[in-house]
């Protein structure tokens, strides 16, 4: 048990308890650094992003959270389904020699397990504590400010600290201070509108749909189908079925909350393939939820005494499910250049700039993957290029075939194969493979 009292110094202050804000501080308190964690939520809390690639395994294993996931039993995929206009494409991720399986995870129960694993290993974690701002004007010891809600009150405070890191999410703290959030281009805007349904029959990776009850018997695909200027999610959870739509911001403006949810049933129970997948659902009510105008990139994300990671970052349009991934890729090196700052500050701008170059490499590439042409804005393509070479030959090869599944991949297709010209073996889409029809 901590104390409750929030210190009044610590090495490393991170704001913000979801995937990479546990992660990073997980790493850092393995290593002996006094790592404080303020958390505006309290956890367990409902989060969308519920589907997990299989290449997390490998940061997991290296703050020692894999055990505790394992544990849990959370519903492993085969791999993802998705028509887009029309045409039906299938990726399972054992062509890709993955062994480890890729998950469905309910969020509040995985971020909560994290953010206690982070606790475990020594982080001083308080939730309910809203950061306010960060004042900079002391480089070597930052002024963290904060309203502390756990009494039901907003008792102001504040902890000063060696080095920031901002783990905020779409609350972006710290690049909303420094006027530094840029939207993507208005074409790709996004909106995304989901709830949540019990009975819900699901996908596998033959193409044929099976009832709820199947779950723990088969493995169920992430599904994803298009429509019109967007596409929708179906992800089967434990106990209920996610679904989302992401759609252009256009398309619901000058709605209220009730009309844009009358919006998502109907769209949900009119398109192809889902209608039938929900066809003896029930809808959860009181589960509607949105999140508006959310693909976004900052201009500054690594500094001497700050760091931006994870979604108060960056974020792109999820249909390859890159968001978890992307802030546990960052958390690593973040954890690392940290710790090299810390114990070597004369060299503090050398780490933060290498930590910026890691971490535009991952969010160009994911941008240009999930975006084509429209996730060019703010993206270095040598930096993208050279995070290509660096990775491994099937782990490209598996977000190449996924490249294919949509519309949008012309300019990745681009830097892919600028990245491994000097590679022996051409890298194609043959893993991604074609179905004719799906059976529901």
């Amino acid at each position: 048990m901590i104390d409750l009292k929030i210190p009044a110094s610590c090495d490393v202050l991170v704001i913000g308890g979801g995937p990479a804000g546990s992660s990073v501080a997980a790493a850092l308190a393995k290593e002996g650094i006094d790592v404080v964690l303020l958390e505006k939520a309290l956890h367990p809390r409902l989060q969308v992003g519920e589907s997990l690639i299989p290449h997390f395994w490998k940061y997991t294993d290296r703050t020692g959270a894999s055990a505790l996931i394992e544990r849990e039993g959370f519903v492993a995929k085969a791999g993802g389904i998705i028509v887009w206009n029309g045409k039906i494409h299938r990726i399972a991720f054992a062509d890709f020699g993955f062994t480890r399986p890729a998950l469905h995870v309910e969020r509040d129960v995985f971020d909560e397990l994290l953010l206690k694993h982070a606790e475990s290993l020594g982080t001083k974690v308080y939730q309910q504590v809203t950061v306010r701002q960060v004042d900079f004007a002391d480089a070597r010891r930052p002024r963290v400010e904060y309203a502390d809600r756990r009494g039901g009150g907003a008792d102001e405070g504040a902890i000063h600290c060696r080095h920031v890191i901002d783990a905020s999410g779409p609350g972006t703290v710290l690049a909303g201070q420094f006027k530094s959030k840029r939207l993507i281009h208005s074409r790709m805007r996004f909106l995304s509108l989901w709830g949540y349904f019990s009975n819900s029959r699901f996908v596998a990776a033959d193409g044929r749909s099976h009832p709820a009850s199947d779950i723990g018997k088969t493995k169920p695909v992430t599904f994803v189908t298009s429509f019109e200027d967007g596409w929708i999610w179906h992800i089967a959870l434990r106990k209920l079925a996610s679904v989302g739509l992401v759609i252009n911001t256009d398309r619901t403006r000058g709605m209220d909350k009730a009309k844009r949810e009358r919006f998502f049933l109907e769209t949900c129970r009119r398109t192809p393939h889902l209608e039938r997948l929900l066809e003896s659902a029930e809808y959860v009510e009181d589960c509607f939820f949105e999140r508006p105008d959310y693909s976004y990139y900052s201009t500054r994300l690594c500094g001497e005494n700050y760091t931006l990671i994870g979604d108060a970052a960056s974020f792109v349009d999820p249909i390859y499910s890159h968001g978890v991934l992307n802030a546990l890729y960052n958390a690593a090196f973040t954890a690392l250049a940290v710790k090299e700052s810390l114990q070597d500050p004369a060299r503090r701008a050398r780490h933060a700039q290498m930590c910026e170059n890691r971490m535009r490499q991952f969010y160009g590439f994911s941008r240009s993957l999930a975006l084509g042409e429209f996730g060019g804005d703010g993206v270095d393509a040598e930096l993208v290029r050279h995070f290509m070479r660096s990775v491994p030959p099937l782990e490209l090869e598996l977000m190449l075939a996924a490249s294919f599944m949509s519309d949008r991949a012309e300019n990745f297709h681009r830097l892919a194969q600028a990245a491994v010209v000097d590679r022996p073996a051409t890298l194609a889409p043959a893993r991604a493979h074609f179905i004719e029809r799906l059976e529901l």
